[in-house]
């Protein structure tokens, strides 16, 4: 692997290349089933008017991306796994999806130039980050964030990443808490809760 940090899915995909097809068929039949799929989106929804420009970092097939559009968003996509890309081509036509590498986008080189009201980061997508790499990855969601726009990360604990160490790092690089939830539910974080879903704002 050519990169000097490959993140732990990039290696998990490389030992096993059928990883991505496996997480993305998992999903595909989740939707099939009827399975609520949403939880995510709606929070997102209810923080913006209609019509936000959102930005979905670690989009992975397109769950989360292809529901904000859906309710009438303007939606980028930037996922490092070509085939989760693909996938989201393929399902969800309608939002722009790139294949790209949080802790290194720079969309405004793509021709994406305006900021975004909401960054969303879902499914445990900084757990998977290489080692040493969050720090980067929230400064670059800082940067394609509108001045007084949100960042909303989520993400389970017992994971490698403790909550004090996250928002440690999100202080550093000047996002301050808005709201922390135990769930996308809007259920409140406390010291029981097995999940972080940090709002933070720029």
């Amino acid at each position: 692997m050519s990169k000097e940090r490959p993140s732990l899915w990039e290696q998990r995909v490389e030992a096993n290349p059928d990883h991505s097809r496996w997480y993305t068929d998992r999903f595909r039949q989740m939707a099939a089933q009827g399975d609520d799929l949403e939880g995510e989106a709606r929070l997102i929804d209810a923080m913006v008017p209609r019509g936000a420009r959102i930005l979905d970092a670690g989009c992975g097939p397109g769950r989360v991306g292809s529901q904000l559009h859906a309710r009438g968003h303007v939606v980028v996509g930037v996922d490092v796994d070509p085939y989760l890309i693909n996938a989201a081509e393929t399902d969800h036509p309608g939002p722009t999806w790139l294949v790209d590498d949080i802790c290194e986008m720079d969309l405004p080189s793509r021709g994406v130039t305006e900021p975004f009201d909401v960054v969303v980061c879902a499914g445990n997508v900084v757990t998977f980050l290489a080692p040493g790499s969050l720090p980067d990855a929230l400064a670059r969601m800082r940067d394609h964030t509108a001045a007084g726009g949100r960042v909303v990360v989520g993400f389970g604990l017992g994971r490698g990443l403790e909550v004090g160490d996250f928002l440690d790092h999100a202080k550093e690089v000047g996002l301050s808490v808005d709201l922390l939830l135990g769930t996308w539910d809007v259920q409140p974080f406390t010291e029981r809760s097995d999940f972080l879903v940090a709002v933070l704002k720029r």
